[in-house]
Parts: C-alpha cells; structure tokens; sequence
C-alpha cells in the first residue's frame, strides 16, 4: 500500500492537525467515541481541502463498536447504490442491532435527486452519513441535507503537524521503519510544498525515498553497511521535479527578496519585479504582505506621478483577502505591473517626512487665531474664527490667507514639491499658482 495509507491514523491520539473540531465533546469527536441515546450520532458533513484527513475521520467514526462501515464514491456511486446500502442497513440494524455508518466521498458529485435518496436513511439515523466535500456545502449540498447534519469544517495542517508526520513516518515500522533519514532542508522543502496536505506531504516523503535509494550504487559501501540512507534536498526536488527556492521567511532571504521587489518596481524594471514577486510566491510567502508592500510603493514610489497605481494597489490587497491562492497571483502581478511602468514621483512621501522633521524639531507656532475653532462657548470672545475667508466665497475658490503657522510661513516653507513627471507634470503648474494666491499676504 502507499505510504500514506499505511500511515493513516488508527486512533483519534495518532490524528494530526483538527484541534478544534477534535476536541472533547465536539459533535465528531461524540460521533468517533460512539455515543448514543439522545444526543447523538449525529451525521456529518467533513468540508477541507485535500489531505486533511476526511477519510481518516470517516474510518475512526466506523471503529466505534458495533458498527458496520460502508464506502462510496460519489464519482460512480448512483442513486441504486444509495438504497441498496439503505436496505442493507437496515438488515443490520433488524438482524443484529449493529448501527451503519455509510462514508460518501466527494458527496458534491451527487445530484440534488441524488442527494435526496439519502435524506429517509438520515433523517431516521438508519445510517450515520459522514459525508467529504472540497466544495463550499452552502452551494453543493442540499439544504434538507445539510440542516440534518453537522457541518464540520477541516483546515490545512500547519507546518510542525506535517513536520511531526513525516518524522513519524520515517520511524514507524508501518512506515519506512527507520530505513531513511531525512535532511532538515528536504523536510523544510516537502512541508513547504505539501500546502497543508498530509496526503501530499507522505507520497513526496516516499518519492524522495525512492530517489535516494536509486542514487545509492548497488554492492556499495552505502548500500551495505545498514546504515539508514539519507534522503536530500536533492532527492527531495528531483522527486516533486521542483526546485527549491532558496528563501528563508524569518531571516535574511525574506528582507533580502523583498528588498529587491521594491527596489525593482521604483526602478520600473517590471520583469524583475515579477521575477521577485514568484520568488516570493513559490517560497510560500503571505500574498497580504506582498500585497501591503504593494500598497506601500504604490505611495511612496509613484505617488502623485499617477495616482491610480495607489487605487490598484488597494484593489489588490482586497482581492487577495478574498479570493486567496493561487488566483491570487494574477491579482499581485497586475498590481506590480502598474507599478512598474507608471511614472514615479517620491514628493508626497518626501513632503510629510520633511514636515514632520519640521515638528520634531520644534518648529511650528499657535495655529492662527482665524482657523481656530468656533464650536464651543467663548470661542467667539477670543477672537477665533476673525477675519477668515470662506474658500467658496472667493471668486477663483481659492483666495489669499494665512494658513501656516507664523515661523513657518516667514520661512516659506514648502514640503511638497512636484515632480515633472507623469500626472505630476501638470500638477507643478496648478501648485505654483495656488501657492501665489494664498501666499500673496497674510490674513
């Protein structure tokens, strides 16, 4: 058998990963353990990716005692399937008291009609229904179904589950039985690749052993000497024919391959930038934090020479929250694009550095008396609010007034200065006529 069915676990203790819907008196845990009476079993609709362990559960639910396991497929299972598994458990329920747990694989295959043949044998628990779907069960299941069962959701294990499973599968004698070794960074790369699928995770593990064993010459020392054979980084890509990207998300490789993403979109060298942006992907990087970086150099980098490099940006990162990989990789590469070949103008960001450098080193006065609120009781006996001009009052929609702080003003300061470059071009122009008007005197 393969490696990842001889591993499969035979107790609830060798299950990896599913803490949560593992956990004592969980509705699948009562309906592993085998309660009866009035609280239960209740059937079950399993809802995970692949490799997450919905037929494991499946044949844990049938080991309870006194109960009779039947499988199908929803691929080449039919309606007459359905019920003749319907009448067989009832036989068993009449003839022997035993109770049938009937495990559906892949239930989103089955029509609404039948889907319906199931409901009879559910509703009067002539059979416990553990049903498995990949598909979201609020668009692949029918509502009659759904409201008789339990719905349990099955996420992708973590990193150290699979890590501990394929240590476990090294040294299991139903697994490799201690024969193989395997190096840290042909484990790292299995798990890294594996996307949270032990399935995965296993047949890799017994691929690479494969490999391993076939570079071991035969009649050599190696080969002789009972010594476990190591299974390499080498091993491991050749097995999975994908190679490893050399990148270490906690250390110098993540700030290192990020540096030069960003540093490729100011430079507007697009096809480096999506190089660096599939280094990142392929490496199992967070789309959302390569989506915030976007964002970032959407502002800082291109700025106002075009502001709609900032709106894509934003799209983006939205849409990578929502829809998630793979997909998600065309969403980041169009949001790099733009950022890429749009004009770049660093004068907004440069702008409020300088003016917040101004108000580290203690420059700016009172906020004149004519901006200050009027909201308030005795505002008006202060003086606050005299002599301002209403911008829409003014002719042009903009008129000469006192805006800056006095020492500011007297300094002529001016934080944002455009470039000549892309929509930034024209505002140069517009910029220099407003600062005129306002500026024209004080007050």
């Amino acid at each position: 058998m393969p490696l990842a069915a001889r591993m499969r676990p035979r107790t609830l203790e060798e299950v990896r990963g599913q803490r949560e819907v593992l956990r004592p008196g969980s509705p699948l845990r009562r309906l592993i353990e085998g309660h009866r009476g009035s609280a239960g079993p209740l059937s079950a609709i399993l809802w995970g990716p692949p490799g997450t362990g919905k037929t494991t559960l499946a044949h844990l639910v049938a080991t309870a005692t006194d109960r009779t396991f039947v499988q199908l497929s929803a691929v080449t299972a039919g309606v007459k399937d359905v019920r003749a598994v319907m009448d067989q458990a009832r036989r068993e329920r009449d003839l022997y008291g035993r109770q049938t747990v009937l495990f559906l694989d892949e239930i989103h295959r089955f029509s609404k009609a039948q889907q319906d043949a199931l409901l009879p044998g559910v509703e009067n628990r002539l059979v416990v229904l553990v049903a498995a779907t990949t598909e979201n069960p609020s668009f692949s299941i029918i509502a009659p179904l759904l409201s008789r069962s339990v719905l349990v959701r099955l996420q992708p294990l973590d990193e150290d589950d699979l890590a501990a499973l394929l240590r476990e599968a090294l040294a299991d004698d139903r697994g490799l039985a201690g024969q193989f070794t395997l190096e840290d960074d042909a484990q790292a790369h299995i798990v890294r690749i594996a996307g949270g699928d032990a399935r995965r995770a296993l047949t890799t593990l017994e691929a690479a052993a494969g490999v391993a064993l076939d570079a071991v010459a035969a009649g050599s020392d190696a080969e002789t000497s009972g010594e476990p054979v190591a299974i390499t980084l080498a091993a491991a890509e050749q097995a999975v024919d994908q190679a490893a990207v050399r990148y270490d998300r906690a250390g110098d490789q993540h700030y290192d391959v990020a540096s030069a993403f960003i540093k490729s979109m100011r430079g507007s060298d697009v096809d480096a930038a999506l190089h660096y942006l599939a280094r990142q992907l392929e490496a199992g990087e967070d789309p959302r934090f390569i989506a915030r970086r976007i964002v970032i150099a959407a502002s800082e980098d291109v700025g106002m020479g075009d502001p709609t490099a900032l709106q894509t940006a934003v799209a983006a990162m939205h849409a990578v929250a929502q829809i998630g990989m793979p997909e998600a990789r065309i969403v980041l590469a169009q949001a790099v694009v733009h950022n890429s070949l749009a004009p770049k103008s660093n004068a907004a960001y440069g702008g409020i550095n300088a003016a917040i450098a101004d108000i580290r080193a203690g420059r700016g006065g009172p906020v004149p008396p004519h901006l200050r609120g009027t909201g308030y009781a005795g505002a008006t006996r202060l003086g606050h609010g005299e002599g301002y001009r209403y911008t829409h009052d003014e002719p042009a929609g903009v008129g000469p007034q006192q805006y800056l702080p006095d020492d500011l003003l007297e300094a002529d300061v001016d934080y944002y200065r455009p470039t000549g470059r892309g929509w930034e071009e024209r505002l140069g122009a517009r910029w220099r006529e407003l600062r005129a008007i306002i500026r024209g005197r004080r007050g």
